[in-house]
């Protein structure tokens, strides 16, 4: 079931952007429309096609930021230095660092 909404939705937004954009081509092309709407010529003729040459439909405007790929990444390796504290061998096995309580 799971699968078929998934299908459906995306052949309903192929419909639907396949239908912008044969709209598009309707309304840029005066012999396309007249194909479809043998009144297109007409002054008073008022259609989807006509309305969106008139600038009376919104739509929607999409900013899609470039994505720009990056050179592979360096990795360079991590030095670590080993040093020596007196303090750290004079402490039993276990004993952590001072602990005060608030509580008296």
């Amino acid at each position: 079931m799971r699968r078929f909404i998934h299908s459906a939705r995306a052949i309903l937004a192929s419909l639907l952007a396949g239908l912008v954009l044969m709209l598009a081509a309707i309304a840029a092309c005066p012999g396309l429309h007249e194909l479809i709407h043998h009144d297109a010529d007409k002054p008073g003729h008022e259609c989807a096609a006509t309305a969106f040459v008139h600038g009376q439909v919104d739509l929607p405007v999409v900013e899609a930021a470039a994505v720009t790929p990056v050179g592979p990444a360096q990795c360079l390796p991590l030095n670590f230095a080993s040093v020596f504290s007196a303090l750290l061998e004079t402490l039993p096995p276990g004993r952590g660092p001072p602990f005060f309580s608030l509580d008296s």
